[in-house]
């Protein structure tokens, strides 16, 4: 079910920001706000954990999105890249294609990275290179209690991607494959003699990644440092995110550690969920050079 919602008077949207600087949450459900920093258009995958009817939509350069998550919601979110869809919203894309669709009825494939997000009392979240790579993703809590801190990738690992994991497209590397992708081996994919964390280790392969992107998986046991703890939060997933700069602004501002800019494009998406939450609107559209 999608809707959409509009404040109307300047009083509300006030209402809000103070809200979010006192660290008051305004409701049980996580409202979840996607941005595209990046030079190129986006079009976000979003999945629960126990299916694969999901949704996804486009979002330009510098257009953000509210997805409301259920309490208890599960899943991942990702960017597709290359996507092209004709007027009944059907194509493909080059990489993290979840169907023959707009909206995701498949499981995103690899190359991707992947923010997963389980929510509850504590939520749990990470940024996992596990499938590779195709996009910077940050996952940033939002006045959270707990450790809260910032998961995933703001590099781009694609320009120093080794060679034997580069997927190209017309000599232009557009992801960095996973080497379980790519070679296919117990060793690499943490599968049969390798399945346990004792055995499955990091590889070189790992290691580049875990290098540039040190607060996101690398590969499949890497939760010590990877799995980030937070409650009573809403939470911000930008791609392209360095080539922003995030402001903090206080009270006399606008909100808390969050960017502003010009026109929002206003989406929550609730999977079939009726709920009360109310939906953070101020996330904007704008141009970066």
């Amino acid at each position: 079910m999608l809707m959409a919602s509009h404040f109307t008077s300047s009083s509300q949207v006030w209402f809000l920001f103070l809200a979010i600087a006192l660290g008051v949450k305004l409701s049980e459900c996580a409202n979840i706000t996607i941005i595209n920093y990046c030079k190129e258009t986006v079009w976000p995958g979003i999945t629960p954990k126990n299916n694969f009817s999901g949704d996804g939509f486009e979002l330009k350069q510098g257009q953000s999105a509210v997805f409301t998550a259920p309490t208890g919601w599960s899943g991942r979110i990702w960017g597709r890249t290359g996507c092209d869809f004709d007027k009944n919203n059907n194509g493909t894309c080059q990489t993290g294609r979840c169907g023959t669709g707009l909206k995701c009825n498949e499981p995103g494939q690899p190359p991707a990275s992947i923010a997963e997000f389980t929510l509850g009392e504590t939520d749990f979240y990470d940024v996992s290179l596990v499938d590779g790579f195709n996009l910077p993703i940050v996952v940033k809590p939002v006045n959270g209690k707990g450790n809260c801190s910032s998961a995933g990738c703001d590099s781009d690992l694609r320009p120093n991607c080794p060679s034997e994991l580069a997927l190209k497209l017309n000599n232009k590397t557009i992801a960095c494959r996973s080497a379980c992708n790519v070679f296919d081996t117990d060793e690499y994919c943490c599968r049969g003699a390798y399945s346990s964390p004792v055995s499955c280790l990091p590889t070189n392969y790992s290691r580049i990644f875990k290098t540039a992107c040190p607060v996101a998986y690398s590969f499949a046991f890497d939760d010590p440092t990877s799995v980030i703890t937070c409650s009573s939060t809403d939470y911000v997933v930008s791609f392209c995110s360095s080539r922003v700069k995030l402001r903090t602004i206080d009270l006399c501002g606008k909100s808390p550690g969050l960017a502003h800019s010009g026109n929002l494009l206003h989406r929550t998406i609730l999977f079939g969920v009726k709920s009360a939450c109310a939906h953070l609107d101020y996330f904007t559209s704008t141009k970066f050079g």
